[in-house]
């Protein structure tokens, strides 16, 4: 992680940690970066989700770029992945999504994408946090007929939505889904994609009014989806988050299926259709170790990566594959996005319901999880940055590691887009990693709290 830039973009408090004079100067910075003489007018397109500091950001940016003469199109409301397509539909020559994700309202974020729609790579964040940062170069304003110009673009929505329903290709008639929008980008797309798709949509959560975004709802908070879909029979359920880039499901049972089991679904289809590319996926570090054993089972290969789903991305980009994510439920489907996308990975599940016949608590017994405790310790800034160096957490984490052996791991790492660390247990024996994971997180808590 940079010092603006986390896994995620560069995130924090609105107009507190992110202030509109660094969204500007973030604007000014990336526009410079893209500037060549090859383009001496980068066009960058702006999304946002539908928190109440999105326009106030917006505005910034909008600015920021302007002024050093970026021309900037205005895609409104629209969710992460929609950002990260209609930059190479529209042949722009960056995006910009104003979100934090599944962080409450207060917290805002900035992601920049490339021309080609992923994360902008290190070295480009690296010389964007050093004119911000450091000075390195001055600003160049542009004058008179060199400043940059706006545009609102009005068929954002429908154009994300038309490419949805054209990956998806599969007749959703006659099953009955929710959707819970998490007050966030996808009230704005959701029950327009799966309505074409031939759903019957029941829309949970799908009105933001700057504050509500994931309170409550969504993929983080998972527990009204649950009741609603057994209350009212339905097919199945599915949650985004504030920016729509992950998705949980719920069965018709209303049990969670999480991320892992998600990809393990889709994975399996894929190879059964044989398409899934040299039969391997990709996931991180915290995925559970019962989806190893899936793929072993299922003639597939497990690649895993450092958490954030641009190293999930990288790896699939560098060495070819085509299916990715993480338990958190983002879902690369790099045959369709160069992101994560909740609505594309929802509706692929249902596809898969719809093809095979088969209850979506049925699709996920082919995978076993084994048990797994993840608890996440507030700390404060100073204490994210003594973490790698407190040797008192490094021998509790060799104590639990030492005791579980070889039926179980321990994972301790700060998050990369919140004020937190998280530790995660598994093993065999669900009580004792409980115990061992509250005792760890005991220590993390009363060295950097």
């Amino acid at each position: 992680m940079g010092r603006l830039f986390g896994t995620d973009g560069a995130r924090g408090i609105a107009n507190k940690e992110l202030t509109v004079e660094l969204a500007m100067n973030i604007g000014r910075a990336a526009a410079m970066v893209l500037i060549s003489d090859e383009v001496e007018h980068p066009t960058v397109l702006i999304g946002r989700d539908s928190r109440i500091s999105g326009q106030m950001l917006e505005g910034a940016l909008i600015a920021g770029l302007c002024s050093v003469g970026a021309n900037v199109e205005i895609l409104g409301i629209v969710p992460t992945p929609a950002v990260a397509y209609l930059v190479g539909k529209y042949n722009a020559d960056a995006g910009i999504m104003i979100s934090a994700s599944h962080n409450p309202y207060e917290f805002n974020g900035i992601k920049i994408f490339s021309s080609q729609g992923t994360k902008l790579p290190d070295e480009l964040e690296n010389k964007i946090e050093e004119i911000v940062l450091d000075n390195v170069v001055p600003y160049t304003l542009a004058s008179d007929e060199n400043i940059g110009k706006v545009t609102y673009l009005d068929r954002a929505v429908d154009d994300y939505v038309d490419h949805l329903v054209k990956s998806i290709n599969t007749d959703l008639s006659g099953m009955n889904i929710a959707l819970d929008c998490s007050n966030g980008s996808s009230t704005r797309t959701a029950e327009k994609v799966f309505t074409k798709l031939g759903a019957n949509v029941h829309m949970l959560f799908d009105n933001p009014d700057g504050i509500n975004i994931n309170d409550n709802c969504g993929s983080t908070h998972i527990e009204n989806l649950q009741s609603y879909v057994r209350e009212h029979k339905l097919d199945c359920g599915l949650a985004f988050d504030g920016d729509a880039d992950r998705c949980l499901a719920v069965d018709e049972n209303g049990d969670l299926v999480d991320g892992d089991y998600l990809i393990a679904i889709v994975a399996k289809d894929m190879k059964d259709r044989g398409v899934l590319k040299k039969d391997a996926v990709v996931g991180t570090v915290m995925t559970n170790m019962g989806f190893n054993k899936f793929c072993k089972a299922n003639g597939m290969t497990f690649i895993s990566t450092k958490v954030g789903d641009r190293y999930v991305l990288e790896a699939m980009m560098r060495d070819g594959y085509n299916i990715g994510g993480e338990q958190s439920g983002h879902i690369i489907l790099l045959d369709y996005a160069t992101t994560g996308d909740g609505e594309l990975s929802g509706a692929m599940i249902l596809s898969i319901m719809k093809r095979t016949g088969k209850p979506l608590s049925e699709l996920a017994t082919i995978m076993q999880r084994m048990p797994q405790v993840l608890l996440n310790v507030k700390v404060s800034a100073e204490g994210k940055l003594a973490f790698n160096d407190d040797d008192e957490i490094k021998a509790e984490i060799k104590r639990v590691g030492d005791i579980l052996g070889d039926t179980g791991r321990i994972l301790v790492r700060v998050s990369g887009t919140e004020p937190l660390v998280r530790v995660m247990l598994e093993g065999e024996d669900h009580n004792q990693i409980q115990r061992l994971a509250e005792q760890t997180a005991q220590v993390v808590r009363e060295r950097l709290s």
